[in-house]
């Protein structure tokens, strides 16, 4: 048996440790800048929080709040500046996703005052980035986990970058901080972590050690979907507290095994369309559960059996949560926008049976 598995993120959670865990922030220097959006960060408690630890080890901190749902490389090199301003020794990112990738990015952008927007692409660095502690407040991006950060180029394209410099030094992981989430997000946002784990389990990167985070996570997060999808109910304490833990499960998939085509497909969906992207990638599960059928049979049984429910219910709940039918789906936008994959990425050549820049042209006009 031969592996491969890289994990440098520490990850520390459980309730009020941004305090408990205080002395570690002052371990990383005397200065920082917290990145956010514009309300989340504070809706959940996180900030304030963050604030006051910092404040009891004599931390300086300012606060740069202008990161946007599906962060651009402008907004994080301006971050990387306000970094440089205030003489941030260290990063926080605080909020969903989009606050968390953008502020691995930032702490690219902080140790490079040269650097245009787009250059953080080219992955050509001259200096380490700063530390960065990463303290999620939604239940299912995985960026806590992974060595990857999505960015917005100044095209208005979705791209990522990847690799060692990408991972958090820290993670402080407190359920409570999602309990702000309204039922779309917190639906959004638990779609993309079995999606993570879905589109890991199915692919060919699955070895022993991923396949036991998806298998402990995937059926705790399809408990909770079906639930949500039946009661149209938030989750209760209790089942926050499960759910967040699973998609940090769902993210340690994700890092190990990628994506496979529908979260490349759902940039599509988001770019143009604007669906958050936890529903974007979840709206071609059905698609590619029916190839994994064709191509690889004994993994989508095996996927069956683990949520332990029955195939046209797993396909209907998701689908229906996706909600992604009746869009007004351009056919010359999409021609366009799939000249982007005519060298097929990985993640549509570990789909199983391949995929083509033409078979997602068709499942994007199939919606």
């Amino acid at each position: 048996m031969s592996y491969d598995f890289y994990m440098p993120v520490r990850i520390i959670g459980g309730e009020h440790v941004v305090q408990a865990q205080a002395q570690r922030l002052r371990d990383l220097g005397q200065s920082c800048l917290i990145v956010t959006g514009g309300s989340g960060a504070r809706q959940s408690g996180a900030l304030n929080e963050m604030q006051a630890a910092l404040d009891s080890v004599c931390v300086r901190h300012a606060v740069f709040d202008r990161i946007e749902q599906n962060p651009k490389t402008e907004t994080c090199r301006q971050a990387g500046q306000a970094a440089r301003d205030c003489g941030a020794e260290f990063m926080i990112g605080i909020g969903g996703g989009s606050a968390l990738d953008a502020s691995k990015a930032v702490a690219l952008f902080a140790a490079h005052p040269d650097m245009e927007a787009d250059d953080v692409y080219k992955m050509q660095f001259t200096a380490e980035p700063l530390p960065t502690v990463g303290v999620g407040t939604t239940a299912g991006t995985g960026s806590e986990i992974s060595g990857v950060s999505v960015l917005t180029d100044t095209r208005g394209v979705k791209h990522s970058i990847k690799g060692e410099k990408v991972y958090f030094k820290l993670v402080l992981a407190d359920w409570r901080y999602t309990a702000s989430c309204p039922f779309s997000v917190t639906a959004s946002t638990a779609l993309d972590a079995f999606m993570h784990a879905a589109e890991g389990w199915l692919g060919p990167k699955c070895g022993e050690v991923a396949a036991t985070f998806a298998a402990a996570c995937l059926p705790k997060i399809w408990r909770e979907l079906k639930r949500m999808h039946q009661t149209r109910e938030l989750p209760g304490d209790e089942q926050r507290r499960l759910l967040y833990h699973a998609s940090l499960d769902a993210g340690f998939t994700l890092n190990q095994c990628g994506t496979l085509f529908p979260h490349q497909a759902g940039y599509i969906l988001t770019e143009h369309y604007g669906v958050p992207h936890g529903r974007a990638c979840a709206a071609f599960f059905g698609e590619l559960f029916r190839r994994a059928e064709q191509y690889e049979p004994a993994r989508a049984a095996s996927l069956l059996s683990l949520l332990n429910d029955d195939r046209e219910q797993i396909l209907t709940v998701i689908d229906e949560l996706a909600d992604c039918h009746g869009l007004p789906i351009d056919p010359a936008v999409v021609a366009q926008q799939v000249k982007r994959w005519q060298t097929a990425p990985a993640n549509f050549r570990c789909t199983p049976g391949g995929f083509t820049a033409a078979d997602a042209e068709k499942s994007l006009l199939s919606l």
